[in-house]
């Protein structure tokens, strides 16, 4: 993956140009990646803090949950009973919930809910398991708030999609009532690197970067086998999973972990759901400002996380 947003002398995206080849156009101003320290990298990452800001109706605070912190997230009229869990994208390495706030809060908007997004330990300096650990205390603190396991929905994209997985299994390996579904965002669930679409759609691809990607799941990883099912939840037993939602693009460097995942899950009879977007870029829903797609994408999202959280009693 690559940081998503220009350096300020750039100017950012044009607003009035929409579609996904103003995206594009966008995305080809960055610098290479592999050109930046980590630092600067996150913090590029996190000018979009900036550049799409949340709606000032949409209330932020700042909590201390377990272990790691997080923000709440409330849009108007949101039911306080509902709530997603986002666990933000980066690979492992970078963003937080500056540079996913603007996602998170369209995502709640669109489901009539509170979202917490999460600020879990970042690789290399908190290797696997840190992130996973931070995602189930985050997940039983809410518990302990009294948020009912059934107005629950965890969802992420990118590496956060993965560690979406990642943490259900984990609930239900510790014996923890479930949520009422999860949503995975361009996920990335196979550590190993190794899907044919990484040689595919690699020159179409310009955010999913294979070496960049390579690079990530080592420093996350720390001599782990890449195919432990808690840090590469395509190899992961997914029976007894909630249903899940997983949204990917067509042109995409992860498009097979995505079909994969989709796959083992019904396999192991989950109520999983594909929708693959064509010629979307990766996680094309943080771009909403300026796309469409994004906001139809948001939308859908929504209307799931309603549908399998959100009924009245």
């Amino acid at each position: 993956m690559l940081s998503l947003w220009a350096r300020d002398e750039d100017g950012g995206p044009d607003m009035t140009d929409r579609g996904i080849e103003a995206v594009l156009a966008h995305l080809a101003k960055l610098p290479p990646p592999e050109s930046l320290t980590l630092a600067q990298r996150r913090a590029q990452y996190e000018r979009a803090e900036r550049a799409f800001p949340v709606p000032s109706d949409v209330a932020v605070q700042r909590v201390a949950a377990p272990v790691a912190p997080a923000e709440w997230l409330t849009p108007p009229a949101a039911r306080t009973d509902v709530v997603l869990l986002y666990l933000h994208g980066g690979g492992y390495v970078i963003g937080s919930p500056r540079s996913h706030r603007h996602l998170a809060a369209a995502l709640a908007r669109a489901a009539g809910a509170r979202a917490l997004v999460l600020d879990y330990r970042l690789a290399p300096e908190h290797p696997f398991p840190a992130a996973l650990e931070d995602a189930v205390a985050a997940y039983r603190w809410l518990s302990e708030q009294g948020i009912a396991p059934a107005r629950l929905v965890i969802a992420g994209d990118s590496a956060g999609g993965g560690l979406t997985v990642a943490t259900l299994v984990a609930l239900r390996e510790r014996g923890l009532a479930l949520p009422a579904a999860g949503v995975c965002i361009s996920p990335w669930v196979d550590l190993t690197c190794s899907a044919p679409s990484y040689a595919k759609n690699d020159a179409g691809d310009p955010i999913v970067r294979p070496a960049l990607v390579a690079d990530m799941a080592r420093a996350y990883l720390a001599g782990v086998d890449p195919r432990t099912p808690l840090a590469s939840p395509l190899y992961a037993d997914l029976r007894g999973l909630p249903p899940l939602l997983v949204h990917v693009g067509s042109d995409e460097v992860l498009l097979d972990d995505a079909a994969g995942l989709a796959e083992r899950a019904r396999a192991a009879g989950v109520d999983a759901t594909l929708e693959v977007a064509p010629r979307m870029v990766h996680v094309w829903h943080w771009f909403l400002p300026m796309l469409d797609e994004a906001q139809t994408a948001v939308d859908a999202i929504g209307a799931f996380i309603k549908a399998r959280a959100g009924p009245s009693r």
